[in-house]
């Protein structure tokens, strides 16, 4: 009988240890803004300036810690208008020219 369980453990060995591959689901290159900054962070304003390389026209989403979208705009300077943020963190993305980036941006 023992001798049965070793034959099952020894057969199962393989299958625990080669069935834990990697899997990828995306395999696209992240391309982010180059050049990109957002300063003041934390932002103690009503005012948070965002630059990149080129400076062109930029879709802002803001979500909160819930992921819901508190504040959508388009700036096509530099400055943000967050004044109707209240208090706390949020998740500032960035879309400019088709390339995406993200970050934590926090309000006081």
């Amino acid at each position: 009988m023992k001798k049965i369980y070793f034959v099952l453990l020894l057969m199962a060995l393989p299958l625990f240890s080669f069935g834990q591959d990697l899997v990828t689901v995306n395999n696209e290159p992240v391309q982010e803004l180059k050049g990109f900054k957002m300063y003041p962070n934390p932002a103690y304003g009503n005012e948070v300036y965002i630059t990149t390389e080129t400076n062109g026209v930029k879709d802002i989403k803001i979500y909160d810690v819930f992921g819901e979208v508190v504040l959508t705009s388009r700036i096509t300077t530099n400055t943000l208008d967050i004044s109707r943020l209240v208090p706390g963190v949020y998740v500032l993305q960035v879309t400019e020219r088709k390339k995406t980036m993200t970050r934590k941006l926090v309000v006081k």
